[in-house]
């Protein structure tokens, strides 16, 4: 086991002398990478992205934004990083050359994080293939706005930034970054790095993490970091001892049987979103919602699951689509279903022993689905309440209904009140009256400051008559 390292813009650089939970950011601006900065330290504003070499959906490599605020220093041992420095190499970078000349940098203290973003986009692969534009996120180029979703301009200048994403071409044949796609990723590396009484450990394989989980219970369990950076970041969280469990092989399969469809836990929401392509249609509508894409370049099922938060996004799609968790520990493995996995605010069945391996969706899936999500703004943004339906409908009669609500009590919950109000009845504008009725008293909704009780219930029960409206004429043809 070598000294820690982080491959920066080509060059390995040492992770010591900083502490296991010092982010990347601070890392970087250590090293005298000062381009990436901090805005917000929690991931919302993305002057702190980077790119990371990651295992490619469709090539070996593929560059993939992040936030470097979240993620320990330590969790990216043995990986190759580059920041907005590592793009000019004597003469600006395509996406850099077209940010100035548009005007797209004005203060400049967000450029660096918008130009890593837009680099990582500017090198998917698909990209320049992809049809013309049918909506307003979309550049005849290609380029999917959606990818700067999560870097924040304070100066409001967003045109001139979507104008540079907009007119950029094709990297040239020549541009090593390019290249770089063609060749495999380093490999995860076994990490083990203790300073100041606290570990990272990174193992090897999933018997190595449950040994370690069943003799260290207390440890916390990482993948994405993009809830435990915010720990860290906002309400200075220092774990003893932290394992890292998002580059294990047995986390990271993703698997089509006869019957059911397995997702690795610790399989990125974009490389899931990619690897499915549409195949999940109540996955597909989830992920434009879920958080930002640099966020979905890191964050996992397995992690918005193991918080246990009543507002994950994800939760109430897997109560609708009926999924069960895979349960590991070190003497073997145990399933159990979502609608069993919450026991109480940010409490689960799950101990501290067991680690959740993968999410299992059965098959067929109900044809008629939707997830409705009711925040304050229509992307990067906490629920105040969620709603994801699943029905199958024959002849004009409900055959079977499966609701999964998140944001209207201490766990996310099926409204299974709502689902005995809709089985058996014809699909038609009363029954969906009488069950957005029903909707509106399932859960036990609160005030907050990001919605009141009577308004959560007023939307559950609009969720329901927004169903029957865009899938009526549907069902009937």
């Amino acid at each position: 086991m070598t000294e820690p390292r982080i491959t920066v813009n080509g060059k390995p650089t040492p992770i010591s002398p900083a502490a296991p939970h010092v982010t990347v950011l601070d890392f970087l601006r250590a090293s005298g990478f000062t381009g990436s900065k901090e805005g917000c330290a929690e991931g919302e504003c993305g002057a702190c992205s980077i790119m990371v070499a990651r295992p490619g959906v469709e090539q070996p490599t593929d560059w993939v934004a992040i936030n470097a605020c979240l993620v320990p220093a330590a969790a990216l041992d043995g990986q190759e990083i580059v920041t907005a420095e590592g793009l000019t190499s004597g003469a600006l970078h395509p996406v850099q050359r077209e940010m100035a000349v548009r005007g797209g940098s004005q203060c400049g203290y967000c450029t660096p994080g918008f130009i890593c973003s837009m680099a990582a986009e500017y090198y998917r692969p698909d990209r320049c293939a992809s049809p013309e534009p049918t909506d307003t996120e979309h550049g005849p180029n290609g380029f999917d706005l959606h990818a700067l979703s999560g870097n924040l301009c304070r100066c409001t200048g967003y045109r001139p930034i979507r104008d540079a994403a907009y007119a950029v071409g094709a990297p040239d044949a020549d541009d090593p970054l390019a290249r770089r796609r063609a060749q495999h990723p380093p490999e995860p590396v076994s990490t083990d790095y203790a300073r100041d009484g606290r570990t990272f450990r990174r193992p090897e394989t999933l018997s190595e993490a449950v040994r370690l989980l069943r003799d260290r219970p207390d440890a916390v369990l990482v993948a994405g970091c993009t809830d435990w950076g915010v720990e860290v970041n906002i309400r200075a969280q220092r774990a003893d001892y932290v394992i890292a469990i998002d580059r294990l092989p047995e986390l990271r399969g993703l698997r089509v049987e006869s019957d059911h469809l397995e997702l690795g836990a610790a399989l990125s929401l974009t490389e899931i979103e990619r690897r499915l392509d549409g195949r999940v249609p109540l996955l597909a509508v989830l992920f434009p919602q879920f958080a930002s894409r640099l966020i979905r370049n890191g964050a996992t099922l397995g992690g918005n699951l193991g918080t246990g938060s009543p507002i994950g996004d994800s939760a109430p799609v897997l109560l609708a689509l009926d999924a069960a968790l895979v349960l590991a520990d070190a003497d073997g493995e145990r399933e159990v279903d979502v609608a069993d996995y919450f026991t109480g605010y940010r409490r689960s069945v799950r101990r501290p022993d067991e680690l959740i391996r993968a999410v299992r969706i059965p098959l067929p899936l109900s044809p008629i689905v939707a997830f409705h999500k009711i925040a304050k703004r229509r992307f990067d943004d906490i629920s105040s309440v969620a709603v994801a339906f699943a029905l199958d409908i024959e002849d004009g009669v409900i055959g079977r209904a499966r609701i999964g609500l998140g944001g209207v009590a201490a766990t996310p919950i099926r409204a299974r009140e709502t689902e005995d109000a809709l089985v058996g009845r014809p699909w038609s504008a009363a029954t969906a009256e009488a069950a957005a009725r029903t909707l509106q008293s399932e859960g036990t909704p609160m005030s907050d400051h990001r919605a009141s009780a009577a308004y959560r219930r007023a939307m559950l029960g609009q969720s329901m008559r927004k169903l029957y409206a865009q899938n009526a004429e549907a069902v009937a043809s």
